[in-house]
């Protein structure tokens, strides 16, 4: 059995997610395993270091950076993390969005199809350039779906896009007051869902709310909490929107795997 160093899986997370990377493209062994790259980034991702910090006992940092760019832009830790998903308990589910705050290197991409800074999901607030990611998780804490916006984005307009990735029948979404718009509340009734969303003070038609069950949204904020640990997430460095998003797949990854 091999013991893990700091931020690396065990043998047995790693068990449930080797057979998910692809081959090596020449179809012979790599000189890094897949293995030593994801510890890599996870590494990465956990200390908030540069690429070139990696430590040397993990291999090259350009090899490294390569392969992880090249499972980023396929998507592959998003496929990974959809597969990891078993059986979410689906009763009462929590909505919400935390803002992280764009270093100045995240700004600059280059301006083409894929790379035009105003779709790279970077935003001008108050709280200077910020990104929001908005999260689904289940009534265990665990995470079903997230979306990257601009941090001036207000939350109840992601909200719906998000929530179409999810069955809502017989689904009690539990949310805060900003999702508490006419809209989204007819648009879950209409999927079959229900709703524990508070009214604000000013709400003319206000509504009941179990302020018991909303105790649950708990839940997503320590999803919250838990992805801020990663310290590449809690301020993001990353240029490109589907990158930034593919080491919130990683950290969800985690996550399923515990």
């Amino acid at each position: 059995m091999t013991i893990p160093k700091r931020y690396e899986v065990t043998d047995e997370q790693w068990a449930r997610i080797e057979a998910r990377f692809p081959p090596y493209k020449t179809g012979r062994p790599p000189k890094i395993p897949n293995r030593q790259v994801f510890n890599a980034v996870l590494w990465l991702l956990k200390s908030g270091a540069t690429w070139r910090d990696i430590p040397e006992r993990y291999g090259s940092w350009k090899t490294i950076y390569s392969r992880y760019r090249s499972w980023a832009d396929a998507g592959l830790f998003e496929r990974i993390f959809k597969g990891l998903i078993d059986e979410p308990d689906m009763e009462n589910i929590s909505l919400d969005s935390t803002s992280i705050r764009a270093h100045q290197k995240a700004t600059g991409a280059k301006k083409n199809a894929r790379c035009d800074v105003e779709n790279q999901a970077i935003g001008l607030s108050r709280g200077g350039r910020t990104t929001k990611i908005h999260a689904v998780v289940d009534g265990l804490g665990n995470p079903l779906c997230f979306i990257l916006t601009g941090g001036q984005v207000h939350d109840s307009r992601a909200a719906e896009p998000l929530l179409r990735q999810l069955a809502l029948a017989d689904v009690n979404l539990i949310a805060d007051k900003a999702y508490g718009t006419k809209e989204l509340r007819q648009y879950i009734k209409a999927e079959g869902g229900q709703y524990t969303i508070p009214p604000k003070s000013n709400a003319q038609d206000k509504w009941d709310c179990d302020y018991y069950v909303y105790c649950e949204r708990h839940l997503i904020e320590n999803y919250f909490n838990q992805l801020k640990n990663y310290r590449r997430i809690a301020t993001r460095y990353d240029k490109l929107a589907h990158v930034f998003l593919q080491t919130i797949y990683i950290a969800s990854i985690l996550i399923w795997l515990k």
